[in-house]
């Protein structure tokens, strides 16, 4: 399974791509989409090309993006979303289903703690992922995002099976009866 995480941001879009077997995670691609523009649809058209461009050359199965946190300036929370808009739309028009985290859960998935420092982020996805070269905080974001919905992915599909192996028991201990 291919997921991909990605870091919602106006100026900096951050998106990772991880390959998940088993419980193997490993490393595909990371990078940043940067917006050009003068306007605020030229900067939103240039995030949704270059990040158009990455899921097409990636090709992920699933995908994930941070949700947005509210905070005191409601024009930059506000820009934000319409970034986010951005990360949102692109997985969705390849067909692809959308998770969505809040910030802290995403760092307790991955470091262990709802409220740790960008730091501590960039340290564990290092661990995680051994090798991997960051194309920056942004990327480490993504792929900690990816990382927490592979998690998820994974919980959810031994939930579905063990719910099956449930029903099936059921039925045959009917059918015995």
């Amino acid at each position: 399974m291919r997921v991909m995480g990605i870091d919602p941001g106006l100026r900096n879009m951050g998106w990772g791509i991880i390959d998940v077997l088993g419980a193997r995670i490993t490393h595909v691609a990371n990078g940043i989409c940067h917006s050009t523009g003068d306007d605020m649809a030229n900067r939103l058209l240039s995030l949704h090309d270059q990040l158009t461009d990455v899921l097409a050359r990636h090709t992920p199965d699933h995908a994930a993006v941070e949700q947005t946190f509210v905070n005191k300036d409601a024009v930059a929370t506000l820009k934000l979303g319409q970034a986010r808009a951005i990360a949102l739309l692109v997985p969705a028009q390849a067909g692809l289903a959308v998770g969505e985290y809040a910030p802290n859960a995403v760092k307790k998935a991955v470091v262990g703690v709802g409220h740790a420092a960008k730091e501590q982020v960039v340290h564990m996805v290092r661990l995680q992922l051994p090798g991997v070269e960051l194309a920056g905080v942004d990327a480490a974001d993504a792929l900690a995002i990816a990382i927490c919905h592979a998690h998820h992915l994974q919980s959810a599909g031994r939930l579905q099976n063990a719910v099956e192996r449930s029903q099936r028991t059921s039925r045959a201990a009917g059918e015995q009866r």
